[in-house]
């Protein structure tokens, strides 16, 4: 599986790297706190594979990177090959300094 860690991302959206965002948390998860994309909670994820992007890459997030380690291997069965695990979620995103 491939990760992106925080900085990572980071650099990635200051240089302007063409780049999707999916969170697989829960809403009052997302609600407190997110870094942007689209919100597809963990449950309703295989339901709407459709609206994750083959063409370029799509980056992963929940708390602790778990969920959306399970996320990515599911569609990685699929065909998906351009997933992206941010390692370590919104806990290591929040205590990275940039």
């Amino acid at each position: 599986m491939k990760e992106v860690s925080p900085k990572e991302l980071m650099q990635w959206i200051e240089q302007g790297k063409k780049l999707f965002l999916i969170d697989v948390r829960e809403a009052y998860e997302r609600e407190a706190f997110n870094i942007g994309g689209v919100h597809i909670p963990i449950g309703e994820a295989m339901e709407r594979k459709e609206e994750f992007k083959r063409e370029i890459p799509v980056v992963v997030y929940c708390e602790k990177g778990i969920r959306s380690a399970i996320i990515i291997q599911r569609l990685g069965q699929m065909g998906f090959e351009n997933l992206y695990n941010l390692s370590g979620g919104m806990s290591a995103w929040k205590s990275t300094s940039f």
